[in-house]
């Protein structure tokens, strides 16, 4: 028969005309949803930027994390600089060492101050005064002044200056240094970076060993279950802390290696616990019993048919674990459990932050919104993951 004698339906015409939407594969669906979820997307794009700020940062940064410059210490993000001649540009810090700088904000030198150039009893001090080459600066910080209206006064070449000449941005220092001559934007971010390659291994060997163990618990049920949850029970007794310091003790090393051990060793319980209550309920459904009815072997059942089916809760307990890890390493860390200097975490920033809040609180300001960052992005991930991933939760 020839094709002249057909008529040939149009494509529109072969369309559903009850279909509302094309359709989709279970992960396009639930990045469709997924995308619905304004704080789900704030979070990737949080984790996203993160991930930029923790692995990139350090390459690109002018300054290594351990690198010290004792002349510019504890110098902050702002600096008030003041003009004492046509190209010099001076910074007073709060523990008055004076510092020469660009009209730009770049620190450039640090002024000598000897004590036989001291006043302490008239309290004027004389900068650079028994250094050859350089003229003089004194500052004048007298009761006297107070009285005129203003704290000091610098006197260079006769002149007298009491107004600041402009408050710009630290260009050596973006977050500022602290009382090392460190870069803290540098250390922030190879901190962000040691928490995160922390939280991210811990997370992935305990996904690994918690499936495997939760899965296994769940789908042989009986007394193998019973001794399998008793020892996650006792582990989940007993704090972690007490954990670090008894490895701390058996290692003989404060650093990376022990704080992943320790998350290894104990931060599974909470997978296993998850993957062994979505087995119970899922090893009863049907197709698990024709698999058992056909000899398919537990294990093969377990990995084709278990796992796969309880992937959802898996995938939103792991993203909210890493915000758990990152937290727990931090408070380690604080605590002095954690990373050893000269290494920096975010816990060891914050900590050394808090020993200096009063007189430089931007120190432990830049670790704490970091962490503070990180925590709310993978949590508004790892909700807007839970929304998405439960079809119980669909709304369309």
């Amino acid at each position: 028969m020839s094709k002249e004698k057909f008529t040939f339906v149009e494509k529109n015409d072969k369309l559903d005309k009850e279909q509302t939407r094309p359709s989709l594969t279970y992960w396009q669906d639930v990045w469709r949803r997924l995308k619905k979820n304004k704080l789900a997307i704030i979070g990737l794009i949080g984790v996203i930027l993160v991930m930029i700020f923790a692995l990139l940062g350090p390459i690109v940064s002018k300054h290594n994390y351990s690198d010290q410059d004792l002349r510019f210490t504890n110098t902050p993000p702002r600096l008030d600089i003041y003009k004492l001649d046509d190209d010099l540009y001076v910074y007073l810090s709060k523990n008055y060492q004076l510092l020469q700088v660009s009209e730009r904000g770049e620190l450039l030198d640090k002024y000598k101050l000897d004590a036989s150039c001291r006043d302490k009893e008239n309290k004027i001090y004389q900068y650079g005064c028994n250094t050859e080459g350089i003229t003089p600066v004194t500052l004048d910080y007298s009761e006297k002044n107070k009285e005129s209206g203003y704290d000091y006064k610098f006197i260079y070449n006769g002149t007298e200056v009491t107004e600041k000449y402009k408050n710009v941005s630290n260009k050596t220092y973006l977050f500022g240094s602290d009382d090392l001559g460190r870069d803290l934007l540098t250390r922030t971010m190879y901190g962000a970076r040691i928490s995160l390659t922390i939280a991210l291994i811990a997370a992935v060997i305990n996904l690994f060993i918690g499936v495997v163990y939760g899965s296994i618990s769940g789908y042989f049920g009986g007394i193998v279950d019973t001794i399998m949850m008793r020892i996650v029970d006792i582990i989940n007794a007993i704090p972690l802390v007490l954990y670090v310091i008894l490895l701390l003790v058996i290692l003989d090393d404060r650093g990376l290696k022990t704080i992943i051990i320790t998350f290894v060793t104990v931060y599974w319980v909470v997978m296993a616990r998850l993957v062994r209550g979505q087995t119970l309920a899922i090893k009863e459904n049907e197709y698990v019993l024709a698999a058992r009815t056909m000899g398919v072997k537990d294990f093969k059942i377990i990995a084709r048919h278990i796992i796969p089916n309880a992937l959802g809760p898996i995938v939103v307990s792991l993203t909210m674990m890493i915000p758990s890890a990152v937290f727990t390493e931090a408070f380690l860390s604080y605590i002095g459990l954690g990373i050893s200097v000269p290494q920096a975490s975010l816990g060891t920033l914050a900590s050394d932050g808090a020993a200096a809040l009063r007189s430089h609180p931007y120190q432990l300001m830049f670790p704490a919104l970091t962490i503070a960052w990180m925590m709310l992005s993978f949590n508004f991930l790892g909700d807007g993951l839970r929304d998405a991933l439960d079809p119980r939760l669909r709304k369309g």
